[in-house]
């Protein structure tokens, strides 16, 4: 089974079996792509509501790897729909495939090469140049804004 994310509506993604996605996804579409959300839905496709736990899950892993401030709600659930129903994760989102990678979610690409390897974020202040592991939003020693790096 494959899990698809908004790219794959968007791009006309064809998948061959079983496929599913989340009803967030069809609230990000415009109309074209979302007459695609519907006749896969009609086709049998499977819109799937994960579980609070299951997106909690999601969520420590985000947060763990730092892509949490980069994830969409509708991504969260992306992932924790694939996470629960043992899935392929259709998604060209890099962030969405290094939290994936962290859950052993099998990841597809559509129209970008996926990632190589799965990443840490730290936070580096613009204005005194620290680095923290967790992101505050601001230095908490000088009040400048934090940016994700490597």
């Amino acid at each position: 089974m494959r899990v698809l994310d908004s790219s794959a509506f968007i791009r006309g993604y064809d998948a061959d079996g079983p496929t599913a996605s989340v009803p967030r996804v069809r609230e990000e579409l415009n109309e074209e792509s979302s007459l695609r959300f519907d006749a896969e839905a009609g086709a049998g496709m499977t819109v799937h509501a994960p579980s609070p736990g299951s997106v909690r899950t999601v969520e420590n892993a985000a947060e763990r790897s730092g892509d949490a401030r980069e994830l969409s709600e509708t991504d969260y659930h992306l992932v924790a729909a694939a996470f629960e129903l043992d899935a392929t994760l259709v998604t060209d989102d890099y962030a969405m495939q290094n939290v994936a990678s962290r859950l052993d979610v099998p990841v597809e690409t559509i129209g970008r090469d996926g990632i190589e390897e799965e990443r840490e974020w730290r936070w580096q202040c613009s204005g005194c140049g620290r680095t923290f592991d967790d992101d505050e939003g601001r230095c908490p020693v000088c009040g400048s804004d934090l940016s994700r790096k490597r």
